[in-house]
């Protein structure tokens, strides 16, 4: 099932749900532009937007913007601060478009 057929499975549950998509790409990136990671209110996940080197942090971000609403937009890369505390050294940047799914 991908990501997609996983938020509609749990939407359909009652699950309030948020997709995480890769939109952009630079040099080295665990995963290709249209990856997808589904997240529910309660931590659950299904997908993969790297090669699991940020998905905590997506995960985190995906609760909150499901408990506020809206659209937000990730930026990861080597030399973000960020990047290095969740572990994306690879050199690359990849930059996700999150959403919460109603």
């Amino acid at each position: 099932m991908n990501a997609l057929e996983t938020a509609s499975a749990w939407l359909g549950e009652g699950r309030k749900v948020a997709l995480a998509t890769v939109i952009e790409t630079w040099g080295s990136a665990p995963q290709p532009v249209g990856s997808q990671l589904v997240v529910d209110a309660e931590g659950n996940f299904e997908g993969a937007v790297s090669g699991g080197c940020v998905e905590g942090e997506v995960i985190s971000q995906a609760q909150e913007l499901i408990a506020k609403g809206g659209p937000k937009i990730l930026e990861f890369g080597v030399a973000d601060e960020t990047a290095w505390r969740v572990g994306l050294a690879c050199g690359g940047r990849i930059k996700i478009y999150l959403e919460t799914v109603v």
